[in-house]
């Protein structure tokens, strides 16, 4: 994305919005998505600071090009394969925020993985949502796989895994877009490129510029997404689903997501929830009370899922061995546990 100021950049969002058919009223309520995606990371946050809660990576800057593909993906029908930072995807896919807090908290309630996984493995059948690994980069064979066995039934669904630009230097993302690439599969190759890659520079990964530039090697088509632009971003996708969904192959995008140093800086032009905000107030469909007001909403919803999730998550120490043993299950949870044994060194020791 090339710098600009402020003018110009509002400018660029609206070219991209009059690209689109959407209304005022359907980008306002992607700014809404946005916005409770940000306060309820921005909450997740807080309480990990506090102790109370382990686990979970942000997803801040990233708000735009999930937002966008909720949006223009087919819930319930197409499957999505997301990574630990997509929790805009999920939020704005239909997750409700009382599931989200159950999985932070590792609660047996929790409908993603009965608190089986790390904190933002997500996982929904009603939804689409495919579990993951915490291995990086497994799920994008899975996506491969998924859209190939949806090719042999005919079916119009089509796949989007998403990851980070670290998980393209795994073998797994060479050899799913290979595969992806020889069948023509529909499937959508999402890399949110957030140039973090825990901690491994991309200059230290590819020689390439942009991930994107990797796709023709496996005769996959390549999309670069300004990944600030949500409008920009919509279109993007709605491209990319329509010619996946239509038999026209895999499609490997890449949304460039601003530094945080750069949204701290420059918000108004980096930040794709303030730049939004900026661009609504300038269009007429938000006014700063409105705004206020759609803020405190969000947070009174946030704090009243995660109070409920609290209440319910009563997960005791015997749970953990739930799901471990398949063969005569014990009536209560108790019986499973074994007893301390004791013994002397001596007992152990062979008799002379």
């Amino acid at each position: 994305m090339q710098d600009v100021d402020a003018d110009a950049n509002i400018h660029r969002l609206q070219e991209s919005f009059n690209t689109l058919d959407f209304s005022a009223q359907d980008a306002l309520e992607m700014y809404r998505f946005m916005l409770l995606a940000r306060l309820t990371d921005e909450y997740l946050a807080d309480l990990r600071t506090k102790g109370l809660m382990n686990g979970g990576v942000s997803c801040k800057g990233h708000e735009a090009i999930q937002v966008a593909c909720a949006r223009e993906l087919v819930i319930g029908t197409d499957y999505i394969l997301p990574y630990y930072r997509d929790l805009a995807l999920v939020i704005a896919m239909g997750m409700p925020l009382y599931d989200i807090f159950l999985n932070h908290l590792g609660s047996e309630k929790d409908p993603n993985s009965g608190g089986r996984m790390r904190p933002a493995h997500w996982s929904s059948r009603k939804l689409g949502i495919v579990s993951s690994s915490g291995v990086a980069a497994t799920h994008i064979l899975h996506a491969a796989g998924i859209a190939f066995a949806a090719q042999i039934r005919q079916s119009s669904a089509i796949t989007a895994a998403f990851f980070g630009e670290g998980a393209t230097s795994e073998g797994d993302f060479h050899e799913a877009l290979n595969f992806a690439g020889i069948h023509r599969v529909g499937a959508l190759f999402i890399c949110e490129n957030n140039g973090v890659a825990l901690s491994t520079p991309q200059s230290r990964q590819m020689k390439v510029k942009h991930v994107a530039d990797r796709a023709p090697a496996y005769g996959v088509h390549g999309m670069l997404i300004d990944g600030a632009n949500v409008f920009a971003a919509a279109s993007a996708i709605r491209e990319a689903a329509a010619r996946a969904r239509n038999g026209g192959g895999p499609v490997l995008l890449e949304a460039v997501i601003p530094s945080q140093n750069k949204m701290h800086e420059q918000p108004e032009i980096y930040d794709p929830v303030y730049s939004l905000r900026t661009f609504l107030l300038q269009l007429g469909a938000l006014t700063e009370a409105a705004d206020k007001e759609m803020r405190e909403a969000c947070a009174q919803k946030i704090e009243e899922a995660y109070q409920l999730a609290l209440s319910t998550d009563n997960t005791g120490i015997f749970a953990v061995q739930d799901y471990v043993y398949a063969d005569n299950p014990a009536e209560s949870p108790q019986e499973n546990i074994q007893p301390e044994i004791s013994f002397s060194i001596e007992e152990t020791l062979p008799n002379d």
